[in-house]
């Protein structure tokens, strides 16, 4: 494990030892117990703005996140970062998500980013709506500018919505259904912390639910995503 370290946090370009001092603090930080119940766990829902679409080419360019405390939203834990660019992204992508190209060239360093939202994170488990986009990305962003691997727990409400509501699998694919159907209103779509926050209200909405079932836990709503893709083949 030394070696690993020692090989992650060499000195990189930009990242001082400063920096490392955080990251090797962060590391040894305590697993959050994903048994634990929803009246005693964090969850950080998250969102990303990026580039473009393609995972393998396209960047990083914002994160939104906000934390759901104790089975509540809390408004005052949240966290939002625009990463540094060196070109801004295309006119059609900003008109896209609003954040224009000298908040792009302005933005922070992308190593202090990405260090400030593990801080934020803590090693509390985190949650998305078709989590496959924004963890790769953030996976790739960790990698590139911290120089280690990012090996996180996710939940993926794409896929514990349908499980608890099975009859509606069909007719509800994307976010905006979802959110659509239990009317949760988004005034800012594609805007990291405005989706973040919707998807942390539709997160509750799974939770009152799995509440009955007797899974109230991470790993219990972790269980009921395994089983559905399972079920349906999208393991």
């Amino acid at each position: 494990m030394k070696r690993l370290l020692q090989r992650w946090l060499a000195p990189r370009p930009s990242f001082d030892a400063s920096q490392r001092q955080r990251l090797v603090d962060w590391l040894a930080l305590p697993v959050a117990d994903r048994t634990a119940p929803f009246s005693g766990s964090r969850f950080v829902v998250v969102d990303v703005e990026t580039t473009g679409l393609n995972l393998m080419t396209d960047s990083l360019i914002s994160i939104g996140a906000v934390a759901v405390v104790n089975g509540k939203i809390a408004l005052g834990d949240s966290y939002s970062v625009v990463l540094q660019q060196r070109v801004s992204s295309a006119k059609a992508n900003i008109l896209l998500h609003g954040i224009s190209g000298s908040e792009q060239r302005d933005g922070v360093d992308p190593a202090e980013a990405m260090l400030s939202f593990l801080e934020y994170l803590g090693k509390d488990p985190l949650v998305a709506f078709h989590v496959t986009f924004d963890e790769t990305m953030i996976r790739r962003a960790v990698r590139q500018y911290l120089g280690m691997p990012f090996k996180h727990p996710w939940l993926d409400l794409a896929y514990v919505m349908p499980a608890l509501h099975p009859s509606l699998m069909r007719s509800h694919r994307v976010l905006d259904d979802w959110t659509g159907h239990f009317s949760i209103h988004n005034d800012d779509r594609h805007n990291a912390v405005a989706d973040a926050y919707v998807t942390a209200q539709l997160l509750l909405v799974a939770m009152h639910l799995c509440s009955a079932k007797t899974v109230p836990s991470f790993d219990g709503l972790r269980d009921l995503e395994r089983m559905f893709r399972h079920a349906t083949g999208k393991v």
